[in-house]
């Protein structure tokens, strides 16, 4: 994910971030199976889609963190 991308991705809303996990999660469902058969050519794609995944939920989380920082004051 490219930086450009992740400023887009922190002007989303919460819900909107975690369709995008479900559906990464779901890609990463379907080519673990294709790379250990051998049928996948793009071998970085599985890390990829990992990584990409743990940055949407950092963001998911620092949103919520920044949220209940905001509904205490």
């Amino acid at each position: 994910m490219k930086a450009k991308d992740f400023k887009d991705l922190k002007l989303k809303e919460t819900k909107d971030l975690v369709k995008m996990v479900v559906a990464k999660k779901d890609d990463l469902a379907k080519i673990i199976p294709n790379l250990k058969a051998g049928k996948e050519k793009n071998l970085k794609k599985g890390k990829n889609l990992k990584k990409e995944i743990a940055q949407l939920l950092s963001l998911i989380q620092e949103k919520e963190i920044m949220k209940d920082e905001t509904d205490k004051q």
